[in-house]
């Protein structure tokens, strides 16, 4: 994951400065066709990240019902596919960024997909627990504030629930398991579960 191409300005940054064009992108999700808008100053806003594509590509069949989020959701691919997949399950997509968070909104609603709430991630109720999270998380905040993030999310999966995040090899991602397997401590595991592109999609399952 890396910045926007708005002059360096950080998809991460809250309240993205830059000019709010907005282009639309015809685009297959676990193959499902859909017609979004994407805009600047949010991540990979020209395309699916081949990130996200690895996770789509690898991640198993999600819950047909229950609670699902997408941690990190930029402009709703993730989120998108959730839907797509499960019409049942009850989609949350969260950013810091309010233009992705505006814009995985729209998105869901022009693809018919009104099961996917769209919100910054203190607008989502404090007790809500989840099936399954998928994720593409972003590295470049740097060690800590990832592992803030990921330790703020990942314990509020459900007893046998699942979560699935994707990170480049050389960002980190074999690091990254033990420490999630230290930082979770007993009752999950976690482990590689696909390998692809530069890329690890690494599953983290909570046991009953």
């Amino acid at each position: 994951m890396g910045k926007s191409n708005t002059g360096g300005e950080q998809y991460f940054a809250s309240t993205p400065q830059s000019a709010d064009i907005r282009r639309e992108r015809k685009v297959t999700l676990r193959g499902y066709e859909a017609t979004v808008q994407t805009s600047n100053g949010v991540f990979s806003g020209n395309r699916v990240d081949l990130g996200t594509s690895v996770l789509l590509r690898h991640a198993p069949m999600p819950p047909q019902r229950g609670t699902g989020l997408d941690l990190g959701c930029g402009w709703g691919p993730i989120a998108l596919a959730l839907g797509f997949e499960s019409p049942e399950l009850d989609v949350w997509a969260v950013d810091i960024n309010e233009r992705a968070v505006e814009l995985t909104g729209e998105n869901a609603k022009a693809n018919g997909l009104n099961h996917v709430h769209a919100v910054s991630p203190d607008a989502v109720p404090a007790d809500l627990t989840f099936d399954v999270i998928w994720s593409n998380p972003p590295i470049r905040i740097g060690k800590e504030a990832l592992h803030n993030l990921l330790m703020a999310w990942l314990p509020r999966l459900n007893n046998d629930g699942a979560a699935y995040l994707v990170v480049q090899k050389n960002l980190g991602s074999d690091s990254l398991i033990p420490w999630l397997t230290q930082a979770l401590g007993d009752g999950y595991t976690v482990s590689k579960y696909a390998s692809s592109k530069g890329y690890r999609v690494i599953e983290v399952l909570r046991q009953a």
